[in-house]
């Protein structure tokens, strides 16, 4: 029998983040203040995040310890399994060896539990009692409102009015763990009404729905804001994630020539294939990191590098990196966590020294890819996670094509069994090929008004 399942133990759990700021041989440009133009501390996001990821988002030290009370919950899904796709490999005729990381496990059926369990630990240390935040397709709400009712905070979930309305079951999903779910744009905040007056009908976006939850945070002493992805410590904490896969390929007997990942705003990526890229940046072992975003929202590959806000209505920090506009909104694909304009700033910077790659997927093709995976391994993954599926078919084919034996490893961020009525859409004909002209993308990138990165 062809050993299919890698598991470790609970001992296996790892006891430290992993933070890749430290081999960078160039570090990320700060962030900027937009009234002056001037780097910004770490101070001046003490009105949005508590003490302990403050100094995670600025940290420069390559480790970082997890706290026991978050490992401990960890345990709860954590170390999750590594599997060896033989009868997708079968079903490709490649010569390819296909292993994924199935974080799917997780209480809400994806990896954002990794850092929404840290984000609201620290948070409960310094005395927060709500926090507020966005969601695309409702993981991340999901894995906030689990982690929050864990410690006893209140939680506040604004969440992509396309995505509210196509995936009811996340929506019902928080409201069990008792979260506030509230469709964006909405008519609770300034930075909602003012896009609800210029676009009625908006679909929403990540963009519009974390001004939303920066403002309330902002406006509201008792109140913190958390998000998903991006930032530099939520990054970090999906770590676990690449630290528990090296040590399972070790067990395996092999070592990936590629990492492949979905791509919104950084964390799914980071998570997997920071810890294989620190060996790549030492020198000791080289691989392909490749991120896989939608074509309907190409900011990897089509995007331009330059300062932008995190969030449509302009009340983030500047952050250098790879951007359609702040003002850019999607089409409104099913996936709905990778629909946001901008890349997370290590990423991005990763990305211009060119220490990693991006490809772009459309949605029906990485329809056809998860279902092709599903077929084979049993497994519905999450609409996000079709794009990475659907990049290492790629790969895998031009092994095929070229005779060579490649090591291939996904992260499978997630399960799609709350996603059912977007396999319902496909299976009907009902999706649409997306992907922008350039001088859509020239359009999108000309209403950017923020500071140029010179060189």
């Amino acid at each position: 029998m062809k050993e299919t399942k890698i598991v470790l133990s609970e001992q296996d759990i790892p006891r430290s983040w992993y933070n890749i700021v430290a081999d960078m041989p160039n570090k990320p440009l700060p962030p900027l203040n937009p009234a002056t133009g001037e780097p910004i501390s770490g101070d001046a996001l003490a009105p949005l995040f508590p003490s302990g990821l403050i100094h995670q988002e600025v940290s420069q030290e390559p480790w970082i310890e997890i706290p026991d009370e978050v490992r401990e919950i960890y345990a709860l899904w954590r170390p999750t399994p590594m599997f060896r796709a033989w009868r997708l490999e079968k079903a490709l005729d490649t010569p390819a060896k296909i292993f994924y990381k199935y974080e799917g496990v997780s209480p809400a059926g994806s990896h954002k539990p990794n850092t929404a369990v840290a984000q609201a630990w620290y948070n409960k240390q310094d005395g927060v009692t709500r926090i507020t935040t966005e969601t695309g397709a409702g993981q991340w709400g999901s894995a906030l409102a689990f982690a929050c009712q864990l410690f006893g905070i209140k939680c506040e979930v604004y969440m992509v009015r396309i995505s509210y309305d196509q995936k009811p079951y996340r929506k019902l999903m928080m409201n069990t763990w008792n979260a506030d779910v509230y469709p964006s744009p909405s008519d609770r905040t300034a930075a909602g009404r003012k896009i609800l007056a210029e676009h009625p009908d908006s679909p929403g976006s990540l963009g519009i729905a974390i001004s939303e939850a920066v403002e309330v945070a902002a406006t509201n002493e008792d109140a913190r804001y958390a998000l998903g992805s991006v930032l530099n410590h939520v990054l970090l904490h999906q770590t676990v994630i690449g630290q528990e896969a090296i040590a399972q390929m070790e067990i395996a007997g092999e070592y990936p020539d590629i990492v492949v990942a979905p791509f919104g705003g950084g964390s799914n990526f980071a998570g997997l294939a920071f810890p294989f890229l620190r060996y790549h940046l030492t020198g000791e072992r080289p691989i392909r990191a490749i991120a896989a975003e939608p074509t309907a929202c190409p900011k990897l590959t089509r995007g331009v590098f330059r300062y932008d806000f995190g969030d449509t209505v302009g009340m983030t920090p500047l952050l250098p990196m790879y951007t359609l506009g702040h003002n850019f909104v999607p089409a409104s694909i099913h996936a709905g966590g990778l629909r946001y304009h901008g890349a997370g700033v290590i990423v991005s910077q990763l990305l211009k020294d060119k220490l990693i790659e991006a490809q772009a997927v459309d949605q029906i093709d990485s329809f056809e890819a998860g279902v092709l995976f599903a077929r084979s391994e049993g497994i519905i993954p999450a609409p996000e996670a079709n794009h990475g599926i659907a990049v290492a078919l790629r790969e895998a084919e031009i092994a095929r094509k070229e005779g060579k034996a490649k090591t291939i490893l996904i992260n499978l961020c997630g399960h799609g069994n709350f996603d059912m009525a977007s396999y319902e859409a496909y299976f009907a004909g009902k999706l649409e090929r997306l992907s922008l002209s350039q001088e859509e993308i020239n359009d999108a990138v000309s209403k950017i008004d923020t500071p140029e990165i010179a060189g």
